[in-house]
C-alpha cells in the first residue's frame, strides 16, 4: 500500500519542493516583523512563516528581481559586466538612494550592479533596466513575466527599483524568498552582495553596504535592504555555513534594528536546527532491464546534488524506499526518469527525488535484433 501511495504522490512531489517539516507558526520564534519567511536554498524547504503571503509594499527589496534578470542575462551571455551603460536624463533624475549619476555619464554593467547591491542605487537600477529593455516599462513587464514563470501569485511590480507609492506594486515574504533563492543560484552575484565597503569613479565616491549583516553576521552572503515610509523596514537576508544556505525575508519591520534582529533570529534558528543530508545510506541501486535496448540494462542514478533537510541528529534515523520498474522500453535517454527514491523519518515522508537513467540506451535496429536472436540460438 505504501508503494502505491508513493507512486500517486510522486508527480506532485517531484515538481515542487518537499517540506522537511511543516513550517513553524509565527508564535514559535520571536520575530517582531509582521511578515517573515525562512527558506533553505538547496531544497526550497520553508522552515518558518509568519503572514508569509500578505501582499505588502517591498520597497527596495524589489531589486532582487531586477538583480535576478541582470544575473540571468550575464549568465546567458546577452549582457556583459564590462559593457558600458550611458545614463539617461530620467536615470539621473531618480530620487531616494542613489550615486548621483549625471546625464550622459558612462559606467560598466558590473559597476552599476555593484551600486545596486551595495547602496541600493535607484539611478543605476533604472539605467540597467533601460539598457536591457529600452525602457523601465518594458523591463517591469519582464519582471512580471519572470514572477509568473516562478509561479508567484502574490507579486506584481510597477517599478524596477521599488520607489513607488502605487498599490499595484506589491509582493510577499514567500515570493521574495523564492526570487532570492533564484538569484543566489548564480554564485557570481555574491561577488557584489558580500561587499562591505568599496568605491567607484576611481575611488572618488565611497560605497558602504546598507545590509549591516554583511559585517556583523558570520556567513552572511547578502542580499537586499529596503525602506519607504509605507513599506517600513524590509530585508531579504542570506547566509551560508558548512554548505547550507538560508534565506530570511522580513517585511514591514518597525525599525531598522528590528529587521536585522528578526533576520538574524531566523537565520540562526536554521543553522542551529537543520542540516542537509545526502541519501548515501540507500546503497547500490539495482539496474533496470531495457527491452530491445542496445544494452541489456541501464543504471539508475540520483540527480546531482540530491539531498534532504533534516533536524540535526536525525540523519541516522533516515529510511529509504526505492521504487523502480522491472524493465523499460528502449530507447532510453540519459537523464530520463526511471523511478523514485523516497526518504522517511519513521512514517513521515521527508522528500521524494527522481531516479534517472545514468546513460543513453538506443533501441536495437532490425539487423541488430536479427544478429542478437541468431547469437542466442548458437
Amino acid at each position: 500500500m505504501k508503494k502505491t501511495v508513493l507512486l500517486l504522490l510522486a508527480l506532485l512531489l517531484l515538481s515542487t519542493p518537499a517540506y522537511a517539516a511543516a513550517p513553524l507558526s509565527g508564535d514559535d520564534i520571536p520575530v517582531s516583523a509582521p511578515s517573515a519567511v525562512l527558506m533553505e536554498k538547496t531544497t526550497g524547504n520553508v522552515l518558518y512563516e509568519k503572514n508569509a503571503y500578505d501582499r505588502l509594499q517591498p520597497a527596495s527589496v524589489t531589486k532582487v528581481m531586477t538583480m535576478l534578470l541582470v544575473a540571468e542575462a550575464i549568465a546567458d551571455g546577452s549582457l556583459r559586466t564590462d559593457e558600458t551603460i550611458t545614463a539617461s536624463a530620467r536615470a539621473a533624475g531618480m530620487g531616494g538612494s542613489q550615486i548621483w549619476l549625471e546625464e550622459g555619464e558612462t559606467m560598466s554593467v558590473g559597476e552599476m550592479l555593484k551600486c545596486v547591491t551595495v547602496v541600493s542605487a535607484n539611478d543605476c537600477c533604472l539605467a540597467l533596466a533601460e539598457h536591457m529593455a529600452g525602457s523601465e516599462e518594458a523591463f517591469v513587464a519582464r519582471m512580471n513575466r519572470r514572477a509568473e514563470e516562478l509561479g508567484l501569485t502574490d507579486t506584481h511590480f510597477v517599478s524596477c527599483s521599488g520607489l513607488t507609492d502605487s498599490p499595484e506594486h506589491y509582493s510577499c515574504a514567500h515570493d521574495l524568498a523564492v526570487i532570492s533563492r533564484e538569484l543566489i543560484s548564480y554564485d557570481f552575484i555574491k561577488e557584489y552582495t558580500t561587499i562591505w565597503m568599496d568605491s567607484i569613479r576611481g575611488g572618488e565616491f565611497g560605497l558602504s553596504n546598507t545590509n549591516k549583516l554583511i559585517y556583523h553576521y558570520p556567513g552572511a552572503t547578502g542580499l537586499k535592504t529596503g525602506f519607504t515610509t509605507e513599506a517600513m523596514y524590509c530585508l531579504a537576508a542570506t547566509a551560508e555555513r558548512d554548505g547550507v544556505e538560508y534565506i530570511a525575508v522580513v517585511l514591514h519591520a518597525p525599525t531598522s534594528a528590528d529587521r536585522f534582529e528578526s533576520a538574524k533570529t531566523l537565520l540562526s534558528h536554521g543553522f542551529a536546527t537543520w542540516t542537509l543530508v545526502s541519501p548515501t545510506g540507500v546503497g547500490a541501486l539495482p539496474p533496470v532491464y531495457v527491452t530491445l535496448g542496445a544494452e541489456e540494462t541501464v543504471q539508475p542514478v540520483l540527480p546531482e546534488g540530491s539531498c534532504v533537510l533534516v533536524e540535526k541528529g536525525g540523519a541516522a534515523s533516515l529510511e529509504y524506499e526505492v521504487s523502480l520498474p522491472d524493465r523499460v522500453a528502449a530507447p532510453v535517454a540519459q537523464g530520463q526518469q526511471l523511478g523514485t527514491l523516497s526518504m522517511y523519518s519513521g512514517d513521515h515522508l521527508l522528500q521524494t527525488v527522481p531516479l534517472l537513467a545514468g546513460c543513453e540506451v538506443p533501441r536495437l535496429t532490425l539487423w541488430q535484433r536479427v544478429w542478437r536472436l541468431a547469437a542466442s540460438l548458437v
